[in-house]
């Protein structure tokens, strides 16, 4: 059965989480405090962490970003309705989704579903896709590393997929829709800022801006284009 990791010092939630994910074929351990929840995380012996931003101990940001040196099991981050705050610093330390409190225990459930079936894609995408090249920025799915002008760019998994499908489109627009499906492996809504803090956080750490000769740019109400011809593009296996 494969299992799941829910730090979280709610006890009734950890109920509640355990209630609705059990019948889906899951088996849930509950940890209530950070230190351990970091110490059971590094285990090895879960697909999956569920983590809570307001522990006590570690804080699940400080929990995540200890967890990210060393491993990348897939994270889903709960945060408090409202804190955009606390999604964008989970997404820049490495969290692969996030979900609001109070959720709706079925969404919690595609949300999982989705990051686990974001992961195995990611395996048969590592073997399969080849090396892609777009100006000075090259992606090769063989290694998951990312150059710009020879220089390492450090990509979360999320990160490194978005950036593969926008080179690999460049010069078209990419929709919204298309990324939360290929990426994010679910549907999109209108409401789900993910895409967007995924793409700000890509446009960063390549030192993009949407002014002035921006790499990664906006087509507002649609989606994003990697400005690059794609006469520019090269693709090579691996």
């Amino acid at each position: 059965m494969e299992r799941i990791l829910v730090i979280d010092d709610d006890v009734e939630l950890c109920g509640l989480v355990t209630e609705y994910v059990e019948p889906e074929g899951f088996q849930v351990e509950a940890v209530h405090h950070g230190t351990q929840g970091l110490d059971r995380a590094l285990s090895g012996e879960h697909l999956l962490v569920i983590l809570d931003v307001m522990l006590p101990g570690l804080n699940g940001f400080e929990v995540l970003r200890r967890l990210r040196d060393t491993s990348q099991i897939p994270v889903l981050l709960l945060t408090a309705r409202g804190e955009d705050v606390d999604r964008i610093v989970g997404l820049e330390i490495g969290a692969d989704d996030y979900l609001p409190k109070p959720f709706n225990p079925r969404e919690l459930v595609a949300r999982i579903r989705a990051i686990l079936r974001r992961t195995k894609n990611t395996e048969s995408f590592r073997e399969s896709t080849p090396i892609v090249k777009v100006g000075d920025v090259e992606l090769d799915p063989g290694t998951r590393t990312a150059t710009q002008k020879g220089t390492p760019v450090e990509l979360t998994s999320v990160e490194f997929n978005l950036l593969y499908v926008l080179l690999s489109e460049a010069g078209r627009v990419v929709t919204r829709e298309r990324l939360a499906q290929v990426v994010l492996s679910r549907k999109f809504s209108p409401f789900d800022r993910s895409i967007d803090m995924h793409v700000s956080k890509v446009r960063k750490k390549l030192g993009d801006s949407e002014h002035g000769g921006a790499l990664i740019k906006t087509v507002r109400g649609v989606g994003y284009i990697f400005t690059r011809s794609r006469e520019n593009t090269q693709s090579r296996p691996q």
